[in-house]
């Protein structure tokens, strides 16, 4: 760094590293099926017999969503045929309403299992649906570990309601 750098700051960060640093008050996926009541707040767009879907606190991409059993299960095969069938037709469902509300090109959807393969909470299985768009790598992650997020999660949400309406989705909470 020279002596003319500049500062990028990630005020969001600190939170995230928090979080992994030891702050152990359970576990949010397992808080956030428990209280359906707190879904605006939680921001859970989608709630199932067996899944919810909710925004990323932490997102790679806008847009990016976790899908995940309301039981705390990390594994697929502690997942009954009913819950498995959920999880993959609210994966649909999640790309079809991404698809018409920010019109990404391309999505990375996907499972960590464990933490050195990169799950952040390892004991709540939950599949990641991230809108990708072509050049949306800038220097920004490579240099400055910071992510430039266009749009805010309440703008995205006010989209979502009319898009899934438009779309014969279910209703979009939140």
């Amino acid at each position: 760094m020279g002596e003319h750098s500049e500062n990028l700051w990630a005020p969001w960060r600190m939170e995230y590293i928090r979080e992994l640093a030891g702050k152990d008050d359970g576990c949010f996926l397992c808080r956030y099926a428990g209280a359906p009541e707190q879904d605006a707040r939680n921001r859970v767009i989608w709630r199932g017999p067996t899944c919810l879907t909710t925004f990323n606190q932490f997102p790679y991409n806008n847009g990016h969503l976790l899908i995940a059993p309301l039981a705390h299960k990390a594994n697929l095969e502690e997942l009954d045929d009913n819950c498995l069938s959920e999880l993959i037709r609210t994966v649909r469902d999640t790309q079809r309403l991404l698809k018409a509300t920010i019109s990404p090109h391309g999505f990375n959807v996907g499972l960590n299992f464990g933490r050195c393969a990169g799950a952040g909470l390892p004991a709540h299985l939950h599949v990641h649906v991230v809108p990708r768009w072509d050049g949306d790598t800038n220097f920004m992650a490579v240099v400055g570990n910071s992510r430039v997020i266009s749009q805010s999660i309440e703008a995205l949400l006010a989209l979502m309601r009319t898009a899934a309406n438009d779309l014969g989705l279910p209703p979009v909470r939140g």
